[in-house]
């Protein structure tokens, strides 16, 4: 029993890469799409919120873990959250590339090769869970 439920939990929990070629890597490999989301994980409002309220709930994660490889593009500001040099340039460079004018949060869907496919770039999604995850599930599916 205690096996199961680890096992269970495991498949639940989704992971979010913070390395971006890793994340094209993954796709390639999965034949899956990519939801980068840009984040200020500790002054943002509605980043926290979103990830709390949507990446989170159990629907979200049911359906990105078999269908998605989600990276995080975060840009703490407090002293304790700094990144690495290495992984701010990261940032910074998909920032130039696919969030040029700051928007916070930012989604993206994109391809194996970095194609966006889809952005929601009003912040927060308007629509139910759900409804935002049946959205990305479409661009999925036209997309295998």
């Amino acid at each position: 029993m205690k096996l199961t439920y680890i096992i269970l939990f495991s498949l639940l929990t989704t992971t979010w890469l913070t390395n971006f070629s890793e994340a094209k890597k993954q796709a390639a490999e999965k034949h899956q799409l990519i939801l980068l989301n840009f984040s200020g994980s500790d002054w943002c409002s509605s980043c926290i919120r979103l990830h709390k309220d949507v990446f989170e709930t159990d629907t979200f994660k049911d359906f990105a873990a078999s269908n998605l490889i989600l990276i995080n593009a975060d840009f703490p500001r407090l002293n304790k959250h700094q990144l690495s040099k290495q992984l701010q340039n990261q940032n910074d460079s998909l920032a130039e590339k696919y969030n040029p004018n700051g928007k916070f949060p930012y989604t993206l869907l994109l391809n194996a090769d970095g194609k966006v496919l889809k952005d929601w770039d009003d912040g927060y999604p308007k629509e139910t869970v759900e409804a935002f995850v049946q959205e990305i599930k479409t661009v999925c599916d036209a997309n295998k």
